[in-house]
């Protein structure tokens, strides 16, 4: 059986209701790169890595809907970077809703962002 290869995920695209907003949140938190700001959508990559994530305005009723994506996430270098990581989530507007150590050593949080999307930080212990 021919096996499909790709380079992984390119982009995940959700509903937002203020584009300035989602590009500073992003920015503050994650030190996201603008790749393209335009009045019709944003695209912001994660220094050193390939993924994007883009943000398209929509009515308010839609920002922040699950849709189907339950939420999505950010994995750490260092788990001794997730309580910067957590001041910077508060600082930009962030809501922590739950943290802890999935087993220990590795921690996560899950906040909500200004459109109520639900992301995942945590650290990976890779083997």
């Amino acid at each position: 059986m021919h096996k499909t290869l790709t380079y992984g995920l390119t982009h995940l695209a959700v509903t937002v209701v203020d584009l300035a907003r989602t590009r500073d949140f992003y920015c503050a938190v994650f030190d996201m790169e603008v790749m393209y700001d335009d009045p019709g959508f944003l695209q912001l990559a994660t220094p050193g890595c390939h993924d994007i994530l883009v943000f398209e305005p929509g009515p308010a009723k839609m920002a922040g809907v699950v849709g189907g994506i339950a939420h999505f996430g950010f994995r750490l270098r260092e788990a001794s970077e997730m309580g910067v990581v957590r001041d910077k989530i508060l600082k930009a507007g962030g809501v922590i809703e739950d943290e802890g150590e999935f087993v220990p050593g590795s921690p996560y949080i899950f906040f909500k962002d200004p459109d109520g999307y639900v992301v995942e930080v945590w650290f990976e212990m890779l083997a």
